[in-house]
């Protein structure tokens, strides 16, 4: 029993050529599904690729691939490195059928509208146009799998179309006798151009939707090809790729560091735009991390690599963002749906137009009933339906990584522009994270830098979070420290030394009272500090107080902005946070916040976002990814602060790697822009499908004289998916600052 359920699912990877829509994807994960030992299954139109989680007991590649086949595609194991080859392979597989099917359609267009008329040019034209029947091969052959598979889509359609055409007019050649005086006409060349014009258009998405992994490329392609590898006294340039944990390497003044790394030795400022979008390097020092990619500035860095290959952040960006394009907005679920039922009403109206033709229509009915039912099967393909959803998703997830947001679920894009509620963590999210001296109150005849030295003095060997952020204010002000001498530490109250045989003391305001010390010179100051949540230490010299000292961890300088845009764009903002609530009430009045839960114990997070979300409201949870990851899973979309350093780790759909809250605004700006560009391509598509394809029967014929021709069905239909693609790549343009 402990054996079975000890079996660890495998994750695999596939290359999948020859989808071209929704239904193609719904049919290859449908194909995947029904094999046991199978879950987990997501395909990815944009990428081309399936993703399954397999129990190896019960399944391998070759069923995965051999259950693809029989839905009528093509599956190859992604290997690392060899994505990019397959992609080329495919982009050039289209590029080539292409040119086969433009080479002889070309000609076939002169001679069948052109004044050579006779037995020999009708066999001039079957000649021309069997190449252009082999070039568009790959839909006959996937449409094979869509009936027998039962679940028909744009394959079905384009080889019902192009097919009908081609066997019109093979039976017009061989078998003349067979049709009513006036109906024999060749439509080789309409046949022809419908697949010409697909293949073109197949083509053309081919190279968009390559357009869309340019990012992602362009970051991979920014780790540098060789490293400085230190070997004992000597330094040896070697494959960046073959670098392994523990490796010590150099990095000189305007190089790409090789691989995840901590500083050993050396001072510089690295260029890490790549991954948080700050235009400005940041400072490194010893101890400091570097990532894979980022830019060396001026100084050489000597560095320990830490993570190499897959386990980088820069390769877990690559493999976070395609994860989330093969995720399924709830508007690509109705988006399937609606397709399903699309092809079989396509058929039937093409069905109904050619009885409709064939009775009211005029001579030769025959010619106008085939011409009106092909038309209609090829303008309505799917083509851009399958399109709208995945492409702008790709192109959003992408342009999302430059931004130094990474969305690890593509349905949190969706949600997140539907959301109306932010609830924020305070420490390290609204707040710096860490304690520091914000006032300092010195008694009558002292000064500032005199209290603060005497403090920093006594709790110089403290190793209180409070007792560091007094002696990281006295060395930011160049303050010295005086000698002192005979420590001792009083738990949870203060800290007493001696200076020159005077005591000090340094502590809450209970341990000075308990000393027998008047702390009334600072009545003035108290009440308004403690309002504000902050922290106080008292600072006592041979019985006197002579300063006061309050510690807050200060809020974010971009809170505040962040907070108002949230509020003015009529989101409701909540506080909640573990920290007690005069804190927290301070750090939201301070920010305008109205909604508080304080003292909330990790556990307890979760809970208050359910309850708010049984209330009817879309939350988005915003914390720092370590304590608050129950809150994260619970919310609808869970926000992460992150320096990138675990991004693998993170609970969060978003992770916001530079950490900065402004990113919130650029992911909610960008969620709803691709959202708007998703619906703006449903309906595209299906008002271009119900407007043309009445047109397509012949609706305007009785009144107009107008009969779409075939071919010209193909051209709008291409057209279509180009605009879908167009209008999806323009959220490329999304700036990178809000």
């Amino acid at each position: 029993m402990g054996a079975v359920e000890a079996t660890e699912k495998k994750a695999v990877e596939l290359k999948v050529e020859g989808m071209t829509c929704a239904s193609c994807v719904a049919r290859v994960e449908r194909s995947l599904k029904e094999l046991p030992g199978v879950e987990g299954v997501r395909v990815n139109l944009i990428t081309e690729k399936a993703y399954a989680r397999i129990d190896p007991r019960l399944v391998d590649l070759s069923l995965l691939e051999k259950a693809i086949a029989e839905a009528g595609y093509e599956a190859h194991p992604v290997e690392e490195g060899k994505g990019e080859d397959l992609e080329a392979k495919e982009e050039a597989a289209w590029r080539r059928d292409l040119w086969i099917g433009a080479l002889f359609t070309l000609p076939l267009l002169l001679v069948a509208m052109g004044p050579l008329r006779g037995p020999w040019w009708e066999w001039v034209q079957l000649f021309l146009a069997l190449p252009v029947l082999y070039a568009g091969r790959r839909f006959y052959r996937a449409a094979l799998g869509e009936i027998r598979k039962r679940s028909l889509g744009m394959n079905t359609l384009v080889s019902l179309g192009s097919g009908a055409a081609y066997a019109y007019s093979l039976l017009a050649l061989f078998a003349p006798g067979l049709f009513p005086e006036g109906t024999r006409h060749l439509y080789f060349e309409a046949g022809a151009v419908i697949l010409t014009l697909i293949l073109g258009g197949k083509y053309m998405e081919s190279r968009a939707k390559k357009r869309t992994r340019e990012a992602l490329e362009k970051l991979l392609a920014l780790t540098p090809k060789m490293a400085h590898l230190v070997r004992g006294d000597e330094m040896v340039d070697v494959p960046a790729e073959s670098l392994i944990p523990g490796d010590r390497v150099w990095v000189k003044p305007g190089e790409a560091i090789p691989a995840d790394a901590v500083v050993l030795e050396g001072e510089s400022h690295v260029d890490e735009s790549l991954f948080t979008g700050e235009p400005l390097p940041q400072r490194k020092g010893p101890g400091a991390t570097v990532w894979g990619g980022t830019i060396n500035q001026e100084g050489a860095l000597l560095l320990e690599v830490e993570k190499v290959g897959r386990e980088t952040v820069l390769a877990q960006m690559v493999r976070f963002v395609e994860e989330a394009q093969a995720q399924k907005p709830r508007v690509q679920e109705v988006a399937d749906r609606i397709a399903a039922v699309f092809v079989p009403i396509v058929l039937t109206v093409a069905a109904i137009t050619f009885l409709v033709w064939m009775v009211y229509g005029p001579e030769p009915r025959l010619s106008f009933a085939f011409v009106a039912a092909v038309s209609v099967l090829v303008i309505a393909c799917p083509c851009a339906m399958g399109l709208a959803t995945p492409a702008a998703i790709a192109v959003a997830t992408g342009r999302a990584a430059q931004m130094g947001l990474l969305f690890r679920d593509g349905q949190a894009l969706e949600t997140l522009a539907r959301a109306d509620t932010f609830v924020f963590d305070k420490t390290g999210t609204l707040t710096e994270g860490k304690p520091q001296v914000t006032d300092i109150r010195p008694a009558p005849g002292r000064t500032e830098a005199e209290i603060l030295a005497l403090a920093a003095g006594a709790e110089s060997f403290s190793e209180h979070p409070l007792a560091r952020a007094i002696l990281e204010k006295a060395r930011s002000e160049q303050v010295a420290l005086p000698m002192m001498s005979d420590f001792r530490a009083h738990q949870g109250r203060g800290i007493e030394a001696r200076l020159n045989g005077k005591r000090v003391l340094v502590g809450s305001a209970r341990f000075l009272r308990e000393e027998g010390i008047s702390l009334d010179a600072f009545a003035a100051y108290e009440g308004s500090l403690m309002d504000q949540g902050k922290t106080l230490f008292y600072v006592a010299l041979e019985g006197e107080a002579v300063g006061l000292l309050a510690v807050a961890d200060p809020i974010k300088k971009e809170a505040f902005s962040v907070v108002d845009h949230l509020k003015a764009r009529g989101k409701k903002v909540v506080l909640l946070t573990g920290d007690r609530q005069l804190t927290a009430q301070a750090v939201a009045r301070e920010l305008g916040i109205e909604a508080v839960m304080a003292e909330v114990l990790p556990h307890e997070k979760s809970e208050a976002v359910r309850h708010l979300q049984e209330e009817g409201h879309t939350v988005v949870f915003v914390g720092d990814g370590v304590n608050d990851a129950p809150a994260l899973a619970q919310a609808h979309v869970g926000m992460a602060m992150g320096t990138g350093t675990d991004i693998a780790a993170e609970a969060g759909d978003v992770v916001l790697i530079s950490g900065k809250l402004t990113s919130i605004l650029q992911a909610l700006d960008l969620s709803r822009k691709t959202l708007r560009t998703i619906y703006g391509n449903f309906f595209w598509a299906y008002a271009y499908n119900v407007l043309l394809i009445p047109v397509a029967a012949g609706i305007l014929y009785p009144w107009m004289g107008l009969l779409l021709n075939p071919m010209y069905a193909a051209f709008a239909m291409s057209l279509s998916s180009l605009f879908v693609l167009g209008n999806s790549l323009r959220l490329r343009g999304v700036p990178l600052a809000s």
